[in-house]
């Protein structure tokens, strides 16, 4: 269905938990909710969402492999909404383990998140010594043949922007989109600049890029001769993309949000035993997605992204 500004709005990303086994200062940490719905819920959900036009659907969180049930969810998504696509999103600590069940699920495609390839960086970013679990979930993915394969990487001056390079390079050992992400300020810091890294400057350090035809998405894609995958950027701030945006979140609580950068929710629990209300209120909430977020001018604390699912 479209929004109140003319935007087909097709895409869901679910969260399904807001616990996380890392402590990434990007994410914010706010205090986790522990209650979370079960596959069953999450099911009812997709399929409401499918009758208002959803047809792709992308697991978060938090850290969506904390549960155990996740490939369960998975599934249950999967058989309710039949979206086009079923993706998930991980920072790939406990993706060796469950990538195979993830494939068995219906998963179609696994975005890691990961930024720097640097041990000690790497400690100082998440507080885990983990890099070398993460490559191995990478590696892991890849063996299982998913339709994509994608890591997401943001860069911070002055903290890990000095290993672009080794980076960029995972898109030239494997069939990967390697992905920079602008730091969005999620937490409200109005200082966040000093720490944002524009994708032009970023692209600049890489000559050797040549881009790629456009395709749906916030990502502009570029090849370089001899790589397998693909180098891609996501300007939320330097170059916004909200008119363009076909997206809204269901947070693991209930409540859509239509957009991230602001902070309106609406809850939709009460009425998960009632589909048709439940469609409805779907149809809505999506009406009322706004304009556009204000990242570039942060005007206050916003939900913290472990909270919403990115």
């Amino acid at each position: 269905m479209k929004d109140s500004f003319g935007r087909e709005i097709n895409y869901l990303r679910i969260s399904v938990t807001q616990r996380c086994n890392f402590r990434c200062a990007y994410c914010g940490m706010g205090k986790p909710d522990t209650d979370e719905l079960t596959p069953a819920q999450f099911a009812v959900f997709a399929r409401a969402f499918a009758k208002a036009g959803i047809t792709k659907i992308r697991l978060t969180g938090g850290e969506p492999l904390i549960r155990d049930d996740v490939a369960d969810i998975a599934k249950a998504v999967k058989q309710a909404a039949k979206p086009q696509i079923l993706a998930i999103t991980t920072n790939g600590f406990l993706l060796e383990e469950k990538a195979a069940d993830l494939k068995a699920a219906g998963i179609d495609a696994v975005n890691i998140s990961l930024d720097t390839l640097d041990d000690e960086c790497f400690r100082r970013m998440t507080g885990k010594d983990a890099l070398s679990a993460v490559i191995r979930g990478l590696e892991a993915a890849l063996a299982q043949n998913f339709d994509r394969v994608r890591v997401n990487t943001v860069l911070l001056r002055g903290v890990n922007d000095n290993g672009a390079e080794r980076l960029v390079d995972l898109a030239k050992k494997y069939p990967v989109d390697l992905r920079f992400i602008e730091l969005m300020p999620t937490d409200g810091d109005k200082t966040y600049r000093e720490r944002l890294i524009p994708s032009a400057e970023l692209l600049r350090r890489f000559p050797a890029l040549s881009p790629l035809p456009a395709e749906e998405g916030a990502a502009v894609y570029y090849a370089a001769e001899g790589f397998r995958g693909r180098i891609g950027f996501i300007s939320p701030i330097s170059k916004k993309f909200c008119g363009g945006c076909n997206r809204v979140r269901l947070l693991s609580n209930g409540q859509i949000k239509p957009c991230l950068g602001q902070n309106e929710v609406y809850d939709l629990l009460p009425f998960l035993e009632d589909e048709n209300r439940l469609y409805e209120e779907i149809r809505a909430a999506i009406f009322k997605k706004p304009a556009g977020h204000h990242f570039e001018e942060p005007t206050g604390k916003l939900t913290s992204m472990n909270q919403i699912g990115g």
